[in-house]
């Protein structure tokens, strides 16, 4: 027989995750940091770093828990559950997971106990205007005498205004692919903050000649295609996690709503037509849910996890559209209350569902793979 549940650790970690956050990040204090000029709920996040929740994928050397993905995306999806303004996506995810993985000795005795203690953010800049597909980055690396200069724009960083490094994948002359880490101040980088409908923290990166070295580059000069696909992978099944979340908890206060809201001397909630679209949003969750931790166990298996993540992703835009539309519409009036937190869920929805790339664009991605090799094997 086989075995799919969570070991005790993780098990740990998903509900010391949920107390901190569900105590913490309250309807009320989203609100008033939603009025204020912050970028980072700073208190939550060092309850975080206290607990050593932001460690729990970095190895016990550097100051971590080392219960590897699996449990970070566990965190991720307490993350989405609340709707928390941290950036443990950026920093674990995007950052400290190939730094981990990729990182020379000397760097990761650096970074990562500074990531660990919530005392440094990292991040990574995956997205571009000029080009859908993270894989393929248009942004520039041409070869000078110590090492090339970096030419380009990235878009709807996470954190990277907050960011003390910054992971930029560039393409060289020669059409291979580097992944160089940058840091604020560098002369030619620009950093300037963006706007995002889920007021979360992105920026706006723009590398003018940002010259790095060969020591700036994850990994060297070789294999930086393999990396930067094993990054987007992680990247895109930690996203379905905190969307899993984010659809899971609204679809819960949808259930509450629908027990508690009464109309012809009934709650709505036991009226057929409710149970029919709170079924289809439940399975739309539920798929979600097993896509994701398919792609997450391969990843934790060091398995080819690229059409898994994709399939999972499908899920988290096509899906989590579907049933955060249905949240809002069984709700009622009171769905659209900014003063009602089920906005927020639909909110972080919408933006996630774009995020890494839409539900066509997944389709897209994977009927080319299958009209190159055939059907993927799930």
């Amino acid at each position: 027989m086989m075995d799919f549940s969570f070991s005790d650790d993780e098990k740990t970690v998903a509900e010391l995750a949920r107390k901190i956050l569900s105590e913490k990040v309250t309807p009320e204090r989203l609100k008033d940091f939603e009025l204020s000029e912050a970028a980072i709920d700073t208190e939550v996040w060092q309850a975080l770093a206290d607990s050593s929740l932001l460690g729990v994928a970095i190895s016990e050397e550097h100051g971590g828990m080392d219960l590897g993905f699996l449990a970070l995306s566990l965190l991720c999806q307490e993350v989405g559950r609340t709707v928390a303004p941290v950036p443990v996506f950026a920093s674990l995810v995007l950052g400290g997971m190939p730094l981990a993985r990729f990182g020379s000795d000397s760097e990761q005795a650096e970074w990562l106990p500074k990531v660990a203690k919530g005392e440094t953010i990292l991040t990574a800049a995956l997205t571009e205007l000029e080009s859908s597909d993270p894989l393929l980055p248009r942004t520039r690396a041409e070869k000078s005498v110590e090492g090339f200069k970096l030419y380009g724009q990235k878009s709807l960083v996470p954190a990277g205004a907050q960011a003390s490094r910054i992971l930029i994948p560039a393409m060289t002359d020669e059409g291979s692919l580097i992944l160089a880490w940058v840091e604020p101040g560098m002369q030619g980088l620009r950093i300037e903050e963006q706007s995002a409908s889920d007021r979360q923290a992105y920026a706006l990166i723009e590398l003018d000649g940002v010259a790095v070295t060969n020591a700036d580059l994850l990994g060297g000069l070789e294999g930086g295609e393999a990396r930067l696909s094993w990054l987007v992978d992680c990247s895109t099944a930690a996203l379905c996690s905190i969307q899993l979340g984010v659809i899971e908890r609204a679809l819960e206060m949808t259930s509450e709503y629908g027990n508690e809201r009464v109309q012809f001397d009934r709650p709505i909630g036991s009226f057929q037509a409710f149970h029919q679209r709170a079924a289809d949003a439940y399975i739309m969750v539920e798929s979600l849910r097993l896509c994701t931790q398919e792609a997450i166990w391969l990843i934790s298996k060091e398995k080819s996890a690229l059409d898994s993540a994709t399939v999972a992703k499908y899920w988290a835009a096509e899906g989590a559209q579907f049933t955060a539309f249905a949240c809002q519409h069984l709700h009622g009036g009171i769905g659209i209350d900014v003063d009602y937190p089920l906005h927020r869920y639909f909110i972080w929805a919408t933006q996630l569902e774009h995020a890494l790339g839409s539900a066509p664009h997944q389709l897209d991605k994977l009927g080319l793979r299958i009209a190159q090799s055939g059907m993927p094997d799930f």
